[in-house]
């Protein structure tokens, strides 16, 4: 354990992106409606800044609507290779322009086309429509930088709570919790 629970937590990423051979990136991120009406799905992983741990989508999504409207959220990291799962809560905060215009750039070609191709979470006639869209921008933006749209960017999950578990043998765990405390954090072990 160490006093800081991001440090913690990027060495416990380390590990996981080195023995875990698909997608140690993914994670379940929880949200609900501003009546407590709850959702989740799995989003990547794509970062630390200055507040916290970083996601990008499209700000027209219904996880989107629904961060904006509610701004807290839960995300879950299970890494069965490694028997260890890792619970952040917190609020949520968008990231800086030049934090999605950076990740943005970073993206291959392919899938920033995609992001433009999709209006994510709305319903549409059939897949060949998605794909016309895919490949007449291909064809649009065709030797030319594909630019960012305004509504898409990224999310933050500032942290005040991070819970650490360890699998262990005949299902008596390890847990963890740090919890903030002002500029620090507290940290309590729990019963599994």
């Amino acid at each position: 354990m160490t006093s800081n629970p991001f440090e913690l937590f990027q060495l416990w990423f380390q590990e996981a992106k080195s023995q875990q051979p698909k997608y140690p990136e993914a994670m379940t991120l929880a949200t609900s409606t501003p009546d407590g009406s709850p959702s989740a799905r799995m989003v990547l992983f794509r970062g630390l800044n200055s507040k916290g741990i970083c996601f990008y989508t499209n700000y027209e999504s219904r996880k989107s609507r629904e961060l904006l409207a509610n701004p807290r959220a839960a995300l879950v990291f299970y890494w069965s290779v490694l028997d260890r799962q890792i619970r952040v809560e917190g609020r949520i905060e968008k990231t800086t322009e030049q934090e999605s215009d950076d990740y943005w750039n970073s993206r291959p070609r392919d899938s920033r086309i995609s992001a433009l191709s999709s209006e994510q979470s709305r319903e549409i006639s059939s897949r060949e429509e998605l794909e016309n869209r895919f490949f007449e921008l291909q064809q649009k933006h065709k030797d030319q930088t594909v630019p960012r749209p305004p509504h898409w960017g990224g999310f933050c999950l500032v942290p005040d709570r991070f819970e650490f578990w360890v699998e262990g043998a005949h299902r008596l765990h390890d847990r963890f919790l740090y919890t903030r405390s002002g500029e620090g954090w507290m940290l309590k072990r729990l019963s599994p």
